[in-house]
């Protein structure tokens, strides 16, 4: 599992449009909010996504960049982000290279059945690309808040 104060490893991906994201891209302009989640359209998601959304305008002002994660698809993430109006950028990390990189792909178990699934979990990088906060297993509900709190504090 990654911890603060060590760098963050890099990635390259796609977004909902199918454009190239890096973590390069934000390295010296944006702090990046990186939070996985495990499906597009599902309950829990669905709260942090509008939470992060809500609040999208209070992470602007402390350049920071919202990136959503997910196994899923770029059409999904549209659809996703059509049907609640998100305002964030889905990354889709359908080969699950991202997910095995920050450690949220993991053993989950739920009505005593074990198998593989991506963690709730948020990264929050610098602009020097390090780790300035790494929680697995956080609760979709406040966490957004929780975020903002951890960068008004750290920044």
């Amino acid at each position: 599992m990654l911890t603060i104060n060590q760098a963050a490893p890099s990635f390259t991906t796609t977004d909902q449009n199918h454009n190239s994201v890096s973590l390069s891209d934000f390295s010296e302009n944006k702090n990046v909010i990186l939070y996985f989640y495990p499906k597009d359209d599902t309950s829990g998601c669905t709260i942090e996504a509008n939470q992060f959304t809500a609040m999208k305008d209070q992470f602007d002002q402390l350049d920071c960049v919202i990136l959503g994660v997910s196994k899923d698809d770029a059409e999904s993430h549209c659809a996703f982000i059509d049907k609640f109006d998100l305002k964030l950028t889905l990354l889709a990390d359908t080969s699950g290279t991202l997910c095995n990189d920050y450690g949220v792909w993991q053993d989950k178990g739920k009505d005593g059945i074990t198998k593989m699934g991506i963690v709730r979990s948020t990264f929050v990088i610098n602009k020097k690309g390090l780790l300035i906060y790494a929680q697995y297993a956080v609760t979709a509900d406040g966490h957004a808040q929780e975020i903002l709190n951890v960068i008004k504090s750290s920044l």
